[in-house]
């Protein structure tokens, strides 16, 4: 790994960092084995342009997060070409810089990926040589958005996580740029009323599997970690009550950089897929079919269509999402 993590005091905060109450944050550089392009590797993470827990402000990019040893403000700066620059604020700075890694792709590999079976792979691929697939190692915050996402439009669910996580988080330490949040523990996600949930915007049956994973959510973290792959994380996830395919695969690629999983049951994305790779829709069967020249990347093959910008063209009016908060 080509970043050391020392969690030392900086006497000279990074450019652009302004250093806030006179704290000092803990600092060190990262420097990629690999070409890296930060903003669209690491913006991935973000759930909407307001989400409380990343902001893109001028060229840093800041997360906070609950880190197994507390929560973290994290501060990424690409200071010259192949160095990023890492500051991080609060008890679990120290996990959040060790994490930096992770979240800039350096655990992804292209090993047996050959963008050669259809041109638009390989052109894309060409183009964009700093795509990584980053992980966070953080898998019930995943798991939660996920579930926040599931059959209702982004706008919903991205305005419930924001509603959700300002409410019942943590302020974020450090000198963040607006305020931001860290999500609440398992225990606090679980201890959120009813109502808080139906003032939020989100519908009772992702509200309530919400609840229900995070009674079990420590157990569900020891056993994923334990995971032998992506089916063995399928398998656990999915025996739980609320959780399907979809989140399954959401959780995996957002928490464990998983370069093969394929969000199964998404309203869009077959339809994106198939147009891309075919010029014409297909469901979700067809996708598999055509992502089965890629195996073991078939996420790869799917970031990569989106960085090519080939979509399919709106066929009908966005859809209006429902508030469910005064019924």
């Amino acid at each position: 790994m080509s970043m050391p993590v020392r969690a030392t005091t900086s006497r000279t905060p990074v450019r652009g960092l302004r250093v806030a109450h006179g704290g000092r944050p803990i600092e060190t550089e990262y420097r990629p084995r690999r070409p890296l392009d930060l903003r669209r590797t690491v913006l991935f993470q973000r759930h909407g342009a307001n989400d409380p827990t990343m902001v893109l402000a001028g060229t840093v990019i800041w997360r906070a997060s609950r880190t197994p040893i507390g929560i973290a403000t994290l501060a990424l700066r690409e200071t010259s070409p192949g160095t990023i620059r890492a500051a991080a604020w609060g008890p679990g700075s120290s996990w959040a810089l060790a994490q930096v890694p992770g979240l800039c792709g350096e655990h992804d590999t292209t090993d047996g990926f050959d963008p050669s079976p259809h041109p638009l792979v390989a052109a894309v691929h060409h183009r964009h040589p700093g795509l990584r697939l980053g992980r966070t190692d953080l898998v019930f915050e995943a798991l939660a958005s996920a579930i926040f996402e599931q059959k209702v439009t982004g706008m919903q669910a991205f305005a419930a996580w924001r509603r959700i996580v300002t409410w019942y988080g943590e302020r974020a330490p450090g000198p963040t740029p607006v305020p931001m949040f860290a999500p609440p523990s398992i225990d606090g996600w679980r201890r959120i009323p009813s109502w808080a949930w139906h003032r939020a915007g989100l519908e009772p049956p992702q509200s309530q599997t919400v609840v229900r994973a995070a009674r079990r959510g420590d157990a569900l973290e020891r056993a994923i970690a334990d995971a032998a792959d992506g089916e063995a994380v399928d398998r656990i996830l999915i025996s739980q009550p609320g959780i399907g395919p979809w989140t399954s695969a959401e959780t995996r690629i957002r928490a464990l950089g998983d370069s093969d999983a394929v969000s199964v049951g998404d309203y869009h994305l077959a339809h994106h897929v198939g147009y891309a790779l075919t010029g014409s829709r297909t469901d979700d069967d067809g996708m598999l079919q055509l992502l089965s020249a890629w195996p073991g990347h078939r996420q790869r093959v799917i970031r990569l269509l989106a960085a090519g910008g080939v979509r399919e063209p709106r066929r009908a009016p966005r859809l209006h999402p429902e508030d469910h908060r005064d019924r």
